[in-house]
């Protein structure tokens, strides 16, 4: 299993990009093998400025949580934001985005973390701003009626799980008549979470609801879910990648930080 070895973070000094960095300081803790990389895309003229800035953000971060033994650079770029984030995640090849979301009420907004969730080739955690309190001891992966294509993108999970001894719930929201749970590609996908998630792997559920995302929030509401995981299609080769829309509406509209394992 690949560990997590370098996190990339965008940060712009914003209360959004602020709750995302006290995220991966909390998910670093104690792990001085972990790097986390702050990314700041800007126009040339406020390069000094946020030098100066981040290094006082930095040694606040390190007052603030004393225990936190990794360690932190930034690298600062121009130009387009998302695109920045990807070219540098491949460039210092992180394992890691976490990146904060202000959200949108709208179902049609898009947000540079609702982009990059889809475009990104590595998992993203999105931290809705606000986020506080780190907890994290149920996991919840919403899976659909497909198998599961890769199951080596689980590892992740696993690291996190293992990482913080928390228990994995899958759910799946069932929204249209037929039976669930019985099928060969059920079956299948029952194995290779058994076997990829070990014992951190607590239970399936299979939920009736017209509606998948209301049923996903209920579900997150109901068991207090910390984290919710979802593994995007839209990047599928065995079967037709989906345009990936309930990844980006969780994206817009989720309460708890998400997972969008690729």
């Amino acid at each position: 299993m690949k560990d997590i070895t370098k996190i990339l973070v965008p940060f712009d000094l914003t209360t959004t990009t602020d709750s995302a960095l006290h995220y991966a300081a909390n998910f670093v803790n104690l792990d001085e093998s972990i790097e986390i990389l702050l990314i700041h895309t800007s126009d040339a003229s406020d390069e000094a400025s946020y030098e100066k800035k981040v290094k006082d953000k930095v040694e606040y971060i390190k007052k603030e949580y004393p225990y936190f033994k990794g360690s932190i650079r930034w690298v600062i770029t121009t130009g387009d934001i998302v695109q920045n984030i990807l070219e540098t995640q491949k460039e210092y090849l992180a394992d890691l985005i976490i990146m904060g979301t202000k959200g949108a009420e709208s179902d049609q907004a898009v947000t540079n973390t609702s982009k990059l969730v889809l475009e990104a080739d590595c998992p993203v955690i999105a931290i809705p701003e606000g986020t506080k309190e780190f907890e994290l001891k149920k996991i919840a992966l919403v899976l659909g009626k497909n198998e599961i294509e890769d199951a080596t993108v689980l590892e992740i999970l696993l690291n996190i799980a293992r990482r913080f001894h928390a228990e994995v719930h899958v759910l799946t929201i069932c929204n249209e008549d037929g039976t669930y749970g019985y099928s060969a590609i059920d079956e299948k996908n029952e194995t290779t979470l058994e076997y990829y998630l070990e014992n951190f792997y607590s239970h399936h559920t299979f939920q009736e609801n017209t509606d998948i995302e209301k049923g996903i929030f209920d579900y997150i509401n109901d068991k207090e879910i910390d984290l919710l995981a979802i593994l995007p299609r839209n990047h599928s080769k065995k079967t037709k990648p989906s345009e990936g829309r309930l990844t980006q509406l969780l994206t817009l509209h989720t309460s708890v930080p998400l997972l969008t394992i690729d």
